[in-house]
């Protein structure tokens, strides 16, 4: 039986469609759904336990794949199968559950999983701006408590223009890169890269996604109608007991309002709150707390949060007692580290940032290999959120999502600052030592200072900030929160990461929580965070004003050097062979390329101190040695043969010419050793491939004056007797078949 289909197609506006379609396959998932865009397709599907897990939160797992199958490839490495997911995947993974997750509700504790997987892939489709759309539609077909449809879409802006879901060849051409997540009445997510642009054209492009997405999820409403829209399954949520919730309230408010006000540091404020907590749980019976101790528990949370935020809304305070747009007291420090390449520290009141830098050839760029992707990245970024870094113990599970998540974020604020032409792939590690507030904007802040220090020369240096919102839509008011701590983190309603130079933003990660939020009041913090970004940006400046002119004495430089085609063979030499003496001789790491539009040789040459390079560079030169008929040239005698003496070009050594006997002199020379000898030195005339021999020809005799009363020996005349003439009676006598004898090779 052929199963029914059910479609919606979404357009683009400019020609390109978006198709989801539904009832063909993973019919046993609880969602499924196909979306695809020209000869892209993904399958999505989603899975919900009936039975609520012994959790309090939301046990969602979002999970993205692209098969290489998609792309009609094998898998690289030895095992030809998908292993563990790559960081594109896991930044795609990040962005769909970041929209997802606020609208499931809060007592839904039932596993929930999302699957999503490129099954067809299209080299003018980005795949991974569908994710969002393809795991929201296929929840709307499932029977989920799921408040409301949502998509997500990526924005460009070309010559001015903006684009939705641009391809990867016109967004090598935009200087905005954003990610846009949201419902048809808020913006819920935005992550992306900029080039330097201003608080309103981010607002701008954000406002034009979202007019999009809106035309998406209106889609999925259609879509799920057709299908027939599923009852909401029925779920056993959590307990609730108003009296207690009161009793609780009443009993912490007031006094979590009294310390959120003091102004404690971190520690010492979370003691006190634990024995607020340990308080009012004496209060009750052993037997009480263990029938409602999880109550009372949730409770005093809900208690504390609301007095933290109206202490902040009331009076402008926060809990370390500063004000909202006071940032942190920061000390920094470069050179820190004296092996590595570059290296800084930063802190900014409990968070700390260490960064290093090491400079290497192409040969260490970042290879990406996926179904939707293959290339390189000759600037990245890592970061480390090792668990001492919050005062904890617990097990490492090797990299962690919200490390390669909070690394892109870095990584995108300050690659746009590395300049095309460096010559250098540049690797910067960030290890957070202290976190306390936003480590990956003090990994941008560590990372500028460390990329400077290593001479890398930035066009501009970058700042980052992380910025928060709590706002009261009954009164009307709010407070933006400059430079955040981590517990203000969990209880606004906005947090958002921005990073930029002194001209503009180039990255930023914004997750909103309140319905509704005004583009007035999205600008306005947004403002809010440049003034606390420039005062960051001088703090950085105070320590170091601008890259270091040249690299450690210790790190290696890099030299450029373009050979042409013709030549590189020469260079590499038979199986490597001239290379890898090259580099074992002069201590250096030598990279050859091809230019693919010149198809040049791009030699680049690393080395630590200025001997070896020259030495590589001598090597070149020589090696690329052209010398010009008529021209003179000094040379060296290197070798002495019977017949002559092997000479070198003393421009480029290692370039050999022999020298025959019969151009030493204008006199006859019997023995080569009577007119030079090893390791002499004088000059000769080049004369280009002899006619005769077809080999290079030169002469030391040419620029020496003729003797007095020289006569030159008349030409051999091959047809005296007993010449080569003579022979030919003999080659007449049956034996025409000979084959003539070869010349003797000098």
């Amino acid at each position: 039986m052929i199963p029914k289909v059910f479609k919606e197609v979404i357009d683009l506006g400019d020609g390109r469609e978006i198709s989801i379609e539904t009832g063909k396959l993973a019919k046993q998932a609880h969602g499924s759904v196909v979306v695809q865009s020209g000869k892209c397709m993904m399958l999505c599907t989603v899975v919900s336990n009936y039975k609520q897990s012994p959790v309090d939160f939301l046990p969602l797992t979002v999970d993205y794949r692209e098969k290489f199958a998609a792309a009609g490839r094998y898998p690289g490495g030895f095992f030809k199968r998908e292993a563990r997911p790559s960081d594109g995947e896991v930044l795609t993974m990040r962005l769909v559950d970041r929209v997802l997750r606020p609208l499931f509700p809060k007592d839904y504790h039932s596993e929930v999983q999302v699957m999503i997987q490129l099954m067809s892939h299209d080299e003018n489709v980005m795949p991974d701006a569908m994710a969002g759309l393809a795991a929201s539609a296929a929840i709307q077909l499932s029977d989920f408590p799921f408040e409301c449809p949502i998509s997500e879409a990526r924005v460009g802006r070309i010559n001015g223009e903006f684009v939705i879901n641009p391809t990867r060849a016109q967004l090598a051409e935009s200087d905005i890169d954003m990610m846009i997540g949201a419902s048809a009445d808020s913006v819920m997510m935005v992550e992306g890269e900029m080039d330097e642009i201003s608080e309103e054209e981010m607002a701008d492009a954000i406002k034009f996604a979202h007019e999009a997405i809106k035309v998406q999820c209106a889609a999925q409403v259609k879509l799920a109608e057709a299908f027939g829209k599923k009852e909401t399954r029925e779920y056993e949520g959590e307990r609730e007991d108003e009296a207690l919730e009161k009793k609780v309230y009443d009993m912490a408010y007031d006094k979590v309002y009294a310390i959120a006000k003091a102004g404690s540091a971190k520690h010492e404020r979370t003691a006190a709150f634990a024995e607020i907590k340990d308080g009012i749980k004496a209060t009750f019976s052993e037997e009480e707390l263990a029938d409602f101790g999880d109550l009372v528990s949730k409770y005093y949370s809900k208690a504390e949060k609301s007095a933290i935020r109206n202490l902040t809304l009331d009076e402008g305070l926060r809990l370390d007692g500063r004000k909202t747009d006071e940032i942190r007291p920061i000390w920094c420090e470069v050179d820190y580290l004296p092996s590595t390449h570059g290296s800084s520290i930063f802190s900014r009141g409990e968070t700390q940032a260490l960064a290093t830098v090491t400079l290497g050839t192409s040969r260490d760029a970042n290879k990406i290999d996926m179904p939707s992707y293959e290339g390189e990245e000759n600037f990245y970024l890592h970061y480390n959120f090792p668990p001492f870094c919050t005062g904890e113990a617990r097990p490492l599970r090797g990299t962690s999502r919200r490390e390669v998540g909070h690394g892109n974020l870095a990584q995108r604020g300050l690659k746009g600052m590395i300049p095309a032409d460096c010559p250098y792939t540049v690797r910067v590690v960030s290890e957070v030592l202290e976190s306390n507030g936003s480590s990956s904007m003090a990994t941008v802040c560590a990372g500028t200072m460390a990329l400077m220090d290593a001479g890398v020369q930035m066009t501009r240096p970058v700042s980052g900030i992380a910025m928060g919102l709590i706002s009261d839509a009954e009164s009307g008011k709010y407070a933006v929160l400059s430079d955040i701590l981590g517990d203000e983190d969990h209880l606004g309603d906005m947090d958002f990461k921005v990073t930029g130079t002194s001209e503009g933003i180039t990255a930023c990660q914004m997750d909103i929580k309140v319905k509704g939020l005004s583009y007035e009041i999205l600008v306005n913090a947004l403002k809010q965070a440049r003034d606390g970004r420039l005062h960051i940006l001088g703090k950085l400046t105070d320590t170091i004003q601008a890259p270091n002119a040249d690299v450690k004495e210790h790190a290696p430089t890099m030299v450029t050097r373009r050979v042409p085609n013709e030549f590189i063979g020469a260079l590499i030499g038979p199986g490597g062979k001239v290379i890898q003496e090259m580099q074992k001789e002069t201590e250096t790491t030598i990279v050859i390329n091809e230019d693919p539009v010149t198809e040049e040789g791009i030699v680049e040459i690393l080395g630590v101190g200025k001997k070896g390079i020259d030495a590589v560079m001598a090597k070149i030169d020589a090696i690329l040695f052209k010398p010009t008929v008529g021209s003179v040239y000094e040379v060296k005698v290197i070798k002495m043969l019977d017949f002559g003496a092997v000479v070198e070009y003393m421009d480029a050594p290692g370039n050999e010419v022999l020298l025959h006997v019969s151009e030493l002199a204008w006199e006859r020379t019997e023995n080569v050793s009577d007119v030079v000898n090893m390791d002499d030195v004088f000059d000769v005339k080049y004369f280009g491939l002899d006619p005769r021999t077809r080999k290079e020809k030169v002469s030391r005799k040419a620029i020496l004056p003729k003797p007095e009363g020289y006569v030159a020996r008349p030409p051999r005349d091959d047809k005296r007797s007993g010449g080569r003439d003579n022979r030919g009676s003999r080659d007449n006598r049956g034996r025409d078949d000979r084959k003539p004898r070869e010349e003797k090779k000098e």
